[in-house]
């Protein structure tokens, strides 16, 4: 997304972190497991400290890489995380086991359009997380808005994909499916800029991340 110049500049500022989070990321980059880029992580802990969520859903675990690092930043939060993956799935709940954290992360296995009810159970929540399948975005903000609690914001991660959505002249090169995933993720970004009960922004780091804060009812 941003000039190499000046990521690799932001980059380097960076604090160093421990073995456990250079472990999981090492193994992201070995075993091609998509985990949220160094610039949007950080950007997305600075929110949540400044929004001081209690509770947190995240739609898409991969190796709890993001849920391990929210948690620790938020020492009073709890997290209910979801990952279909089964391999996926393993390694986040070893993961978590081994930061500590199993008392405060709690992963369910599932596809998350099939786990609504345990979901709701949990809740509700002051911040959710979309960070999974990006074909349905949509369908994801669609089933758990309700559940969001009075001020809460939803965060949605890969709203930009590289940058590929912004240049729609470049689709025609790409494979049937790929040109399909960039028109949904375009449809949902203009749904979500246009949804009469949020105020989102669309910031460019990582690869895009849009946060959408509930509207009152006076500013509706």
């Amino acid at each position: 997304m941003e000039n190499e110049t000046i990521l690799t500049y932001i980059e380097s500022l960076l604090p160093e972190q421990d073995e456990s989070i250079k472990k999981m990321e090492e193994y992201a980059e070995q075993n091609v497991v998509p985990i949220m880029e160094k610039t949007g992580i950080e950007v997305l802990i600075s929110l949540l400290v400044l929004k001081q969520p209690r509770k947190i859903l995240e739609i898409g675990t991969a190796i709890g890489y993001s849920a391990i690092r929210m948690c620790r930043a938020l020492p009073q939060a709890e997290i209910v995380t979801a990952e279909r993956n089964a391999e996926r799935y393993k390694q986040a709940s070893q993961n978590i086991t081994e930061n500590g954290l199993s008392d405060r992360i709690t992963a369910l296995h599932g596809d998350a359009l099939q786990l609504k009810e345990q979901i709701e159970e949990k809740g509700p929540y002051d911040v959710i997380f979309i960070d999974a399948a990006k074909g349905q975005y949509m369908r994801f903000f669609e089933m758990y808005e309700p559940m969001l609690s009075e001020g809460g914001c939803i965060i949605t991660d890969n709203v930009l994909f590289k940058g590929l959505v912004a240049n729609e002249e470049e689709d025609m090169s790409f494979h049937r499916r790929r040109r399909a995933l960039l028109r949904k993720i375009r449809s949902y970004n203009e749904w979500l800029m246009s949804h009469p009960s949020y105020h989102t922004a669309i910031f460019p780091v990582g690869d895009g991340m849009a946060v959408s804060i509930k509207r009152g009812e006076q500013d509706e």
